[in-house]
């Protein structure tokens, strides 16, 4: 099993931004890709970036040139940078992990980010 804390949500106003971090345990060893997904209020969850643990990445067309996602293996965490921030972008982010071994999806509970004036 593994375990997923996000932290580095917050409020903030439009063009700011800010980076989300996702921290890992458990059976960290067999994880393989990782990623942001975030729900808006009244939709759907959705995905916003994505990492292997090779260092692929892909992210939805509405943040790229925006956000960054990176990952410190020795650390266990996924890290989300978020820059030029627009209201659009207010959600929960979700973080996840993909197992190598098995491909059961691990969630954490969230965090939440608000962009406003």
């Amino acid at each position: 099993q593994v375990q997923l804390v996000e932290s580095g949500g917050g409020l903030v106003q439009p063009g700011g931004s800010l980076r989300l971090s996702c921290a890992a345990s458990g059976s960290v060893f067999d994880i393989n890709a990782m990623g942001w997904y975030r729900q808006a209020p009244g939709k759907g969850r959705e995905l916003v970036a994505a990492i292997t643990s090779t260092g692929s990445t892909n992210y939805r067309d509405s943040v790229k040139g925006r956000f960054t996602i990176s990952r410190d293996n020795a650390k266990n965490t996924v890290y989300l940078q978020m820059n030029n921030l627009k209201p659009d972008d207010t959600a929960a982010y979700y973080c996840t992990a993909r197992m190598r071994r098995s491909g059961m999806d691990y969630w954490g509970k969230g965090t939440l980010v608000t962009v406003s004036s």
